[in-house]
């Protein structure tokens, strides 16, 4: 089970060790470039910079140095509104650190560098009743067009879109997390019953 970039990367195993696995979930997928994305845009062109990932690591790491109270107040009021206290307490005293944030961009670099503009759809459709996806209404990193590509190209491929509300950051809060823990393991044992019938 694989969530954004792990997606690709779950995939990208399930393709060299593909007498191992019997089945990969994508969640929220990031499996190709998004040219319509300015968010993707954006990011692209700060991770390409060097010292702009350094200020911005240094921030990071400034805020992280602050009493745990007033990051956690500053985080929860500036990006985790709706986020669960453990989601603001691991990104503040686990994430919130100058070498953390300079490997996060450099994963987010070598992302852009790396990925397809198009997902491999000749290896989805050669495995894809071991294959699922769960895209997001408004997620530029999965998005609509892009499922819209796979449901045409890969028709019999397990793929649906999360309708309730929950984002790309799913994990954040704990509703996200439970819904999708929830919908993994109701794939899960759709697709072992389905083999058992087989």
């Amino acid at each position: 089970v694989g969530h954004s970039i792990g997606s690709y990367i779950s995939l990208e195993i399930f393709r060299r060790c593909h007498n191992k696995i019997i089945y990969c979930v994508g969640l929220y997928p990031f499996l190709a470039l998004n040219s319509e994305s300015s968010e993707q845009s954006s990011i692209r062109k700060i991770t390409a910079l060097p010292t702009i990932c350094a200020a911005i690591s240094f921030m990071g790491d400034l805020l992280g140095m602050l009493p745990a109270r007033i990051s956690r107040f500053l985080i929860k009021k500036s990006m985790g509104k709706s986020w669960s206290f453990s989601a603001v307490e691991v990104l503040c005293t686990h994430v919130l650190q100058y070498h953390t944030i300079r490997n996060m961009l450099f994963m987010a670099m070598t992302e852009f560098q790396e990925l397809p503009e198009k997902p491999d759809l000749d290896f989805i459709r050669g495995k894809k009743s071991q294959i699922a996806f769960l895209f997001g209404l408004d997620d530029h990193w999965g998005p609509l067009h892009l499922y819209k590509e796979i449901c045409k190209q890969v028709p019999d491929v397990s793929i649906e879109v999360e309708r309730v509300g929950h984002t790309h950051a799913f994990s954040c809060s704990e509703s996200g997390s439970l819904w999708v823990a929830q919908h993994v393991s109701n794939l899960i044992k759709n697709n072992v019953e389905s083999a058992n019938k087989h």
